[in-house]
């Protein structure tokens, strides 16, 4: 591994500023002197993720994670130190040397790990299928279909879209001559198809490939779209599915539930425009890539998973649906609104494609401007969406489908939380039937309190089946809150040591070794004695570096996240120290005296050891009085 010099990371740290650095992967809202969002480590229901500025740490109130800026890009790009610090420098525009970043990302360790190694024949099979599309006579008909398609070279470079060959084990003899990859991992890599005979035929044969990618740009699956040569003599190659899409099966690498085509490039986007379009498929992406959307994505099949949008969730909390124009877009388009809606805080709005049109026909047929132009006002609210496709094959001359309409409408407004919207839809329904407005908002109000009702009634469900989750063995009370203050006196302690060097001294000064209770905040009272001795100040950011083990780095970020004032109480540290020693006021006095007593007869003062010696027999009086009380 690489070794940066350990200046230039210093003048990287002092550069970099955390907010700045966060706000690349989550979307933070500042409240007070903290700013906050949902974490991106784990399932977050509420924003307990924060990050300090002031400090420049970050930290997770739930799940526990936290440190400084090397330490988050470690943990939401999966890289390692030295890779987290020239990233960091990238994005604080720190001018560093060009030979250290590329021996940084040369000594990267991408064969260490059983993942890292089928990281590795991924990329491979990547460069290999876009080689052979760009560069050969076999995927020459491919290419020119994707050109005549309407993609430009430029597009193609982009997404590194690739050809597989006809020939079934056109992949595993290329492979096989990369003597750096692992072989007895190919079969697990999801590339090639199971057969009984044991041979490895590429799954992908004859198809057009859309490499995908995972938040962090890695290459972890393909979709293979099929194709025909049709200047291509029919053999005896056929492709082994005839599905129009075959997708990569679920591997270590890939779980689809996780995976949002092309959000590594649009994440940028998302963050600058403050919204992102949800595509239904891979050339819809590709399509309004190349229209000037780039803050577009889709989802691996039409629907979505918790983990989807949390990946939405870290950059924005608008979402734009551009499903196609179809009835299985209208449906998908139905299914993910609601969803949205009930299990999400995301603003929504529908871009609703007219004549049964899809992204990639619209841009085709009324052009690039045009495009733009209806994603940006061709827009529907949640409720108009609705209200359309409800009416959709309904005769509204006929009483009964249109009552039920009416109904329809009314029970779904119940989620318009704006009075405004609401009252817009009520004109509308209104004006359209000839119904008067007092009696569409009584029939509301009651389907407004049934929907309260059950929400109440599964909101009580769901608590009550959390407290019987959660519900632990009693604990004795004393014993509890025994710990629970002598806990908080060991990180108030360490807080104090971390931001002022007296404390250090005062420790070191004692007459006694001094050591924490708990065996973890001594651990972190050692390293920390290891850093200042080799480092002579406390710098909280350095030693969070310093710390290589990821559950001590928790429990430090916890520790410098505590605000205790930025003075020092009189006594404070003394208190400290008796509570976690064991040792009463009356024991400390005690030894005290007894320096003083020695002091006192190396300089022969006699009257100075008699009113010594009178106070310790006095303290020895009240300390056998309070041990038998």
């Amino acid at each position: 591994m690489v070794r940066i010099p350990e200046e230039t990371i210093t003048r990287i740290r002092e550069a970099s500023d955390i907010v700045d650095v966060v706000s690349q992967y989550v979307q933070l809202k500042k409240s007070g002197q903290n700013h906050f969002a949902h974490c991106p480590f784990h399932d977050d229901k509420t924003p307990s993720f924060s990050v300090n500025e002031k400090k420049q740490i970050f930290h997770c109130f739930s799940c526990g994670r936290g440190g400084n800026v090397f330490s988050f890009l470690q943990e939401i790009e999966g890289v390692s130190f030295p890779e987290a610090v020239i990233k960091s420098a990238e994005i604080a525009e720190v001018e560093i040397d060009e030979k250290l970043v590329e021996q940084t990302y040369q000594s990267r360790p991408s064969g260490d790990s059983r993942y890292g190694k089928l990281l590795e024949i991924n990329e491979k099979t990547q460069a290999f299928y876009h080689h052979v599309l760009m560069n050969t006579q076999v995927g020459e008909a491919a290419y020119d279909y994707l050109i005549a398609r309407g993609m430009t070279k430029e597009t193609i470079e982009e997404f590194k879209l690739g050809f597989s060959p006809p020939q079934r084990n056109a992949l595993k003899l290329y492979l096989d001559n990369q003597e750096e990859l692992d072989q007895s991992l190919f079969p697990q890599t999801g590339l090639f198809s199971d057969r009984d005979d044991g041979q490895l035929l590429d799954r992908f044969s004859g198809r057009i490939l859309f490499p995908i990618r995972d938040d962090k740009g890695n290459t972890v699956a393909f979709s293979g779209r099929i194709f025909e040569d049709p200047n291509r003599e029919t053999t005896g190659d056929k492709p082994f599915h005839s599905a129009k899409y075959v997708n990569s099966p679920e591997t270590e690498l890939f779980n689809k539930r996780r995976v949002l085509f092309n959000y590594d490039k649009a994440r940028a986007s998302i963050r600058r425009e403050g919204e992102v379009y949800l595509f239904e498929g891979f050339m819809d992406v590709i399509s309004s890539w190349q229209a000037g959307i780039k803050n577009g994505i889709a989802s691996m099949g039409t629907s979505l998973t918790n983990e989807q949008v949390q990946l939405m969730d870290r950059v924005t909390n608008k979402v734009v649906i551009a499903y196609d124009g179809d009835q299985a877009g209208l449906d998908a388009t139905k299914r993910a609104t609601e969803y949205f809606l009930d299990q999400t805080h995301f603003d929504i709005d529908i871009a609703s494609f007219p004549e049964k049109l899809d992204p990639d026909d619209y841009i085709k047929s009324r052009g690039k401007e045009a495009y733009n132009e209806f994603l940006i006002h061709g827009r529907d609210t949640f409720m108009s969406f609705l209200m359309k496709y409800f009416r959709a094959g309904l005769n509204l001359k006929n009483e009964s489908e249109r009552l039920a309409y009416i109904e329809k409408v009314l029970k779904e407004m119940t989620v318009v939380s704006s009075p405004v919207e609401r009252e817009l839809y009520f004109n509308q329904l209104a004006s359209e039937f000839d119904v008067s407005q007092d009696t569409l908002k009584e029939q509301f109000q009651q389907y407004l309190m049934e929907t309260q009702k059950n929400r109440t009634k599964e909101l009580k469900q769901r608590q009550e089946e959390r407290q019987a989750e959660n519900k632990a063995p009693a604990v004795s009370r004393q014993n509890r809150v025994k710990r629970t203050t002598t806990e908080q006196a060991e990180k108030m302690l360490l807080n104090r040591l971390f931001y002022h060097d007296e404390v250090w001294y005062t420790l070191q000064g004692l007459s006694y070794e001094f050591s924490f209770p708990d065996e973890h905040y001594q651990i972190l009272y050692l390293l920390y004695e290891s850093y200042f001795k080799d480092k002579g100040e406390h710098n909280v950011e350095a030693f969070l570096d310093f710390i290589k083990d990821p559950e001590h780095k928790k429990k430090a970020t916890e520790i410098f996240w505590m605000d205790l004032g930025e003075e020092l109480v009189p006594g404070e540290i003394e208190d400290y120290i008796d509570m976690l020693s064991n040792r009463s006021p009356l024991v400390t006095k005690l030894e005290s005296k007894r320096e003083e007593l020695k002091a006192a007869e190396r300089s022969g003062d006699k009257q100075k050891q008699t009113s010594l010696t009178i106070e310790i027999i006095n303290l020895n009086r009240q300390l056998k009085a309070a041990k038998e009380a």
